[in-house]
């Protein structure tokens, strides 16, 4: 039995849920559990893709992984979109939903073994999360409008 997809199932998971704790701290209804589950999942298929790609290649000489992941990436944009809701006449819950979806990038970049990609992802979207909110809310009361 090969056990070789546990790790980058366990490193997708433990990415996606730092990735989440920002989302956790700001009280979002999607917080470290979803974003590991995310990543994870995105993961997962890319991995069963790439396992599948090389056990089928006889059978299939066209099995190409990428279908699975571009389908992966489809997926995430329903299901932030479904995250995403109004709130007067904008819409908000728009950062979580990216989140979700840069998630599933890593979980995607894990499963095809690009894991330095991954940490320089997680590593950057933790600073996005947190380094950019004060800047952005400061040029919101400088130049433009609060939001509701």
């Amino acid at each position: 039995m090969d056990y070789s997809f546990v790790v980058p199932l366990a490193v997708a998971a433990i990415l996606g849920a730092i990735l989440g704790i920002d989302r956790s701290v700001a009280g979002k209804h999607a917080g470290m559990r979803t974003y590991a589950l995310v990543s994870m999942g995105s993961a997962l298929f890319v991995v069963i893709g790439l396992a599948a790609s090389q056990q089928l290649a006889g059978l299939f000489p066209g099995a190409n992984p990428l279908t699975i992941a571009s389908n992966v990436v489809v997926a995430i944009g329903f299901l932030g979109a479904g995250l995403t809701v109004f709130r007067g006449d904008h819409p908000v819950e728009l950062t979580t939903a990216a989140g979700l979806w840069v998630s599933a990038g890593v979980g995607m970049a894990v499963g095809f073994n690009f894991y330095m990609a991954a940490f320089a992802t997680v590593i950057l979207s933790l600073l996005i999360f947190s380094v950019l909110l004060p800047i952005e809310n400061w040029v919101r009361r400088q130049w433009g409008r609060e939001n509701d």
